[in-house]
């Protein structure tokens, strides 16, 4: 029996969202899973570094602004 993550794999740099928790809707940046592969640190717009389980994170819908041109 397999046991697949339906978690995204994540990259550094891949813009996200919040997608669950109490603060669904944060734009940010992955920067890295945690020791505990269940959670991830990722970079939040106002720049703050902010740890969030990675099962709540999805690609984000639109560019960032300012993060690429």
């Amino acid at each position: 029996m397999s046991t697949q993550s339906t978690v995204p794999a994540f990259r550094e740099g891949d813009e996200i969202v919040l997608a669950g928790g109490s603060n669904q809707g944060t734009l940010g940046i992955f920067l890295r899973l945690k020791e505990d592969t269940n959670w991830a640190d990722i970079r939040e717009r106002n720049g703050a570094i902010r740890s969030h389980p990675v099962i709540w994170l999805a690609y984000g819908a639109k560019p960032i602004p300012g993060s690429a041109n």
